[in-house]
């Protein structure tokens, strides 16, 4: 779980996770949220909210094996119940780091979001060295 935390201290550091419950809330509706944590202590309450924010969308919700503290630590606050991933790739990193590992439905849903985001990133660099060539377009 260590190694998993750090994806999300990592995650935290270049600004790419939303913590705590409004923040994961707000990047679930703007649709920013790809990966949602719950720890495991957390109220069920907070648990159910949580997966109302993910219901009809592509975004997953997991139910971590790790306390709010060892969460909070991560990222350095006291507790932490909830927090989002902002990018697939990252979240897919954490995923794979987590033991026992999660259901296949949420890793292979996170794969299919990485890869196209890397397909959007490639096609995008391909397009500035078109215009840079000054191709045209048909």
């Amino acid at each position: 779980m260590d190694r998993a935390l750090q994806y999300l201290s990592l995650a935290h550091k270049a600004g790419l996770a939303a913590l705590g419950e409004e923040a994961a809330a707000a990047a679930a509706r703007a649709g920013d949220a790809h990966l949602i944590c719950v720890a495991a202590d957390a109220a069920q309450r907070t648990w159910r909210r949580a997966e109302s924010m993910t219901a009809g969308t592509n975004q997953k919700c997991l139910r971590l094996g790790c306390s709010k503290e060892a969460l909070g630590t991560a990222v350095g606050r006291a507790q932490l119940a909830v927090a989002a991933f902002l990018d697939p790739p990252l979240a897919l990193a954490f995923l794979k780091a987590l033991d026992p590992p999660p259901p296949e439905d949420v890793t292979q849903a996170l794969q299919t979001s990485a890869d196209r985001l890397r397909q959007r990133q490639e096609e995008a660099k391909a397009h500035q060295r078109n215009k840079r060539r000054k191709k045209k377009e048909h």
